[in-house]
């Protein structure tokens, strides 16, 4: 059995075919759609090719999408791919695939693809982060995606800073309408916005790191400033979760050193004697996306 799974991100629509041990048989990428219709046929249209590619008979399909389906409704919401919003995305690449198909937010795809077989492998539980343009993070425990009830756990970007000073008060204006997120904090775009406040210079991300690299004094201390906000920002989810491992995704991943520094930084903030999560890179890099959502149909499970 052939595993399909698709990474439905803004930019870009990619699906790969996974054997039974993990390895990747094929892959497809192609320009997302503005469109919701247009993103159902460029599916359609990647898992035929995928398909055709490797010969498959019977496949599952997995795919990983922003946002999150409401169970009530059926419909996705809270997706910055707005396009998605109010639609049945699972029914309807059903009815254009003609076959079940298992759908799941991309940052819990990523925490599964690490889970399974990447930093995270062998843990029993593992919290997955995505840190990028936004902030979002997936919980897996025994192997298994735990999404909650409502389908938003591991939302973590969206709670409060904790431990605010007086000039994190109140904050940021984050995406979602309140102010002082963890993502209003902690995203790439948030990491850029900091520096510029406190400099008055306009940096990207990429831009800050390379120059604290190179020794300036100004762009270091804007990543101090933003390991420290990530680190009390996991404490809550070391305390709440106690994770045996945190595994770092997204562009702001790369950061030499981070995961070393956040390790560091989080035992005073934990409420324990001793750290024993350990933070981690991850090993799949951006093919944890379609990795994990085609792991989202275990092996002793068909649809």
């Amino acid at each position: 059995m052939i595993r399909i799974g698709v990474d439905l991100g803004g930019t870009k629509i990619e699906a790969a075919a996974l054997d039974a041990e993990g390895a990747i048989l094929a892959r497809q990428r192609t320009a997302s759609s503005k469109n919701y219709v247009g993103m159902i046929e460029s599916i359609r249209d990647l898992v035929a090719a995928i398909r055709q590619q490797t010969g498959a008979g019977p496949v599952t399909i997995g795919v990983g999408h922003p946002g999150s389906i409401n169970p009530r409704t059926g419909l996705v919401r809270n997706a910055n791919s707005s396009q998605l919003n109010g639609h049945a995305l699972d029914r309807d690449l059903e009815a254009a695939l003609g076959q079940s198909v298992r759908c799941a937010n991309d940052a819990n795809c990523f925490a599964l693809s690490e889970a399974v077989d990447g930093a995270g492998a062998g843990e029993h539980c593992v919290f997955g982060v995505i840190a990028g343009t936004g902030v979002g993070g997936g919980i897996v425990i025994n192997g298994r995606l735990h999404e909650g009830g409502g389908l938003i756990a591991g939302e973590w970007g969206h709670t409060a800073l904790p431990r605010p000073s007086a000039d994190e008060v109140p904050g940021p204006d984050c995406g979602c309408g309140r102010q002082g997120c963890v993502e209003s904090w902690c995203s790439g775009p948030a990491l850029a916005r900091d520096h510029e406040r406190m400099t008055g210079e306009a940096l990207s991300a990429d831009a800050i790191a390379a120059r604290a690299a190179g020794g300036d004094v100004q762009t270091r201390a804007s990543l101090e400033r933003h390991a420290g906000r990530l680190a009390r920002s996991l404490s809550t989810i070391v305390n709440v979760l106690d994770p045996d491992v945190i595994v770092l995704g997204g562009g702001l991943s790369n950061l030499p050193g981070l995961a070393a520094d956040l390790q560091a930084r989080l035992a005073p903030h934990v409420f324990s004697d001793e750290m024993r999560t350990r933070v981690v890179v991850n090993r799949h890099g951006d093919s944890s996306g379609v990795r994990g959502a085609a792991w989202l149909w275990p092996l002793e499970q068909r649809p």
